[in-house]
C-alpha cells in the first residue's frame, strides 16, 4: 500500500511596498481549485530546533472587525485542537474562557456577563 501525498500551496500577491493585496490557497487533493482568502496564520514545529516557526499574513483589505472574528475563531480552534492532542480538558476549557473573554471585549460575540466587573 503506497502513501498518499497532498500538497497545500499559498499564493501571495504583493503591492509595490510588499504588502499582501491578494492571498489564495489550493490543495492538490481538492476539486475546488484556488480559494481566495484575506489572512492566514501558519505555525509549524521544528523538531530539530525545538521551536515554532510561523508566518502571519493578511491583506490590506481585511478589516479590524474581520481580524477580531478571525482571532476569536482561531483561539477556539486552538483550544479544541490542544485538548484533542493532549487530553488536557481543564486547559482546553481555560483557553476557551480566554477566547470568550476576547470575543466579548471586542464585540465578536454577545456578552454573557461572565467577565463584567
Amino acid at each position: 500500500m503506497s502513501k498518499k501525498t497532498s500538497e497545500i500551496s499559498l499564493k501571495v500577491e504583493l503591492d509595490v511596498n510588499n504588502v499582501p493585496e491578494n492571498i489564495s490557497w489550493t490543495a492538490s487533493d481538492s476539486d475546488e481549485g484556488s480559494k481566495s482568502i484575506k489572512a492566514f496564520l501558519l505555525s509549524v514545529w521544528d523538531e530539530k530546533e525545538s521551536n515554532t516557526l510561523r508566518m502571519d499574513l493578511w491583506t490590506k483589505e481585511m478589516s479590524v472587525e474581520e481580524m477580531n472574528k478571525f482571532f476569536f475563531q482561531t483561539y477556539i480552534t486552538m483550544a479544541d485542537t490542544f485538548e484533542r492532542a493532549t487530553n488536557e480538558e481543564g486547559m482546553g476549557d481555560a483557553m476557551r474562557d480566554f477566547a470568550e473573554f476576547f470575543g466579548e471585549k471586542l464585540g465578536v460575540i454577545k456578552s454573557t456577563g461572565k467577565f463584567d466587573q
